[in-house]
């Protein structure tokens, strides 16, 4: 493979690269990705129509007779190398994260303190996945100063395999929970998992960012030599959190002095929030000018938002779930003053042989805290036990909502990705 070859022409496109023939609109480089389920090969032909300068192709798809086709043996490996090989063009500060909660919230709250002293290229979305990632670096520009890098992980060398081809600097893992237990088989596997970012960091003299009040990261830290280390955290860090009600249910904190009101919905994003203040601190923004910046930014994608129908406020959560995020997010809304409380939740998916156990924990804890609730999924139905009502489907909720409608409360919407808890919204 002629990665000096591919790179040349990448260059040529401007940096633009697409694996989706869909998105071609002219001058882009189409990498033709294949996998179980589909075949990009398939659609070299109608993305160079479209406008694609080249394409890299699988060798055994038999295309190379057009001669903007660049022949690979594997068009993955292809991306991989290329991504890495651009990366490996720049000197700049490259930061790695992963962790089970918040990736995505961190990421974009440490691009938004970054961006107020530096050009900063960041992932987009949450594109953080063996596809997401390479094509993330591919957006590193010349003129880009710091590259923010989120990094997602169902089974156990997947962040091994990612750092490979982001080789970061420098790296923060938001926490370890218990997600994705059917890829990841225990809890202890999630840390091992996560942690393969403190390998390669403590094998290169890289930088960590840690939440000195996580005695899971603590410890994982503390295992690994030659890590530098740059800590943070609301109780390290000393820091005040403000009361939050119906009215303003969003996180406001003091730090160093300064009151920072963000947009946030839960105190549990306040760890997100110190993270991001840490790195751009350590990276030379002033701190008022972070505060600032944190304060200016809107979540958006259905986490942590704030809500407001023509009939109830909610509290929207519903990207995605798992048992640790599930329960910070029950604990932030029970302790929420507000009105007519109600948790509509949805099944958390991939948990293995735990799962039953973990959404009994769960069921309990809706118990324990008093709160009213409503249910989505036969994992949630299975333990119930009559003590809430369930429903098929987020389909299924929706109808009985519109049926029976809620007015004057204040709902928190909350449920793993495949649950679509999102569809009971427009019903709100």
């Amino acid at each position: 493979m002629d990665i000096a070859f591919i790179y040349e022409k990448y260059l040529a496109c401007g940096g633009r690269v697409t694996t989706d023939s869909r998105a071609v609109r002219g001058g882009e480089l189409f990498v033709a990705l294949k996998g179980e389920n589909f075949d990009g090969n398939r659609f070299v032909p109608q993305a160079l129509e479209a406008g694609a300068a080249w394409a890299v192709a699988s060798r055994d798809a038999g295309l190379g007779g057009d001669p903007r086709v660049i022949e690979v043996e594997d068009t993955y490996q292809a991306l991989k190398a290329l991504a890495n090989h651009h990366r490996r063009q720049f000197s700049i500060p490259v930061i790695g994260l992963t962790g089970t909660n918040g990736k995505t919230t961190t990421k974009e709250l440490i691009r938004a303190a970054l961006s107020a002293g530096f050009r900063v290229c960041a992932t987009e979305g949450n594109l953080n996945n063996d596809i997401g990632v390479p094509l993330s670096l591919l957006k590193i520009r010349p003129e880009t100063e710091i590259a923010v890098i989120e990094m997602g992980a169902n089974h156990p060398d997947d962040i091994e395999k990612l750092v490979s081809i982001v080789e970061p600097d420098a790296g923060l893992i938001t926490n370890v929970g218990r997600a994705h237990l059917l890829g990841f088989g225990s809890f202890e596997g999630v840390k091992r998992a996560k942690g393969q970012l403190y390998d390669y960091l403590a094998a290169h003299g890289g930088t960590v960012f840690l939440n000195e009040d996580n005695p899971d990261l603590r410890e994982m830290a503390a295992a690994r030599a030659g890590l530098s280390i740059v800590p943070y955290g609301v109780g390290y860090d000393g820091v005040k959190l403000l009361p939050a009600d119906a009215e303003n249910p969003f996180l406001a904190l003091e730090y160093e002095g300064l009151k920072l009101q963000t947009s946030l919905v839960g105190a549990y994003n306040a760890d997100n929030v110190l993270a991001a203040l840490c790195i751009a601190r350590h990276y030379g923004v002033p701190v008022p000018d972070a505060v600032a910046a944190i304060a200016a930014y809107v979540p958006s994608n259905n986490r942590s938002q704030r809500v407001r129908t023509e009939r109830n406020t909610l509290i929207v959560d519903a990207y995605n779930a798992n048992p640790s995020s599930m329960a910070a997010a029950l604990r932030n809304f029970a302790q929420l003053q507000a009105p007519g409380k109600i948790a509509l939740l949805g099944d958390m998916l991939e948990l293995g042989e735990e799962s039953r156990a973990e959404h009994a924990r769960i069921v309990d804890m809706l118990v324990a805290e008093g709160l009213d609730a409503r249910l989505v999924g036969a994992e949630f139905a299975a333990v119930a036990d009559g003590r809430f009502p369930t429903f098929a489907s987020s389909e299924a909720l929706a109808e009985e909502l519109k049926a029976r409608p809620v007015s004057g409360a204040t709902l928190l919407v909350k449920g793993s990705r495949g649950i679509a808890m999102e569809k009971v919204i427009p019903v709100l």
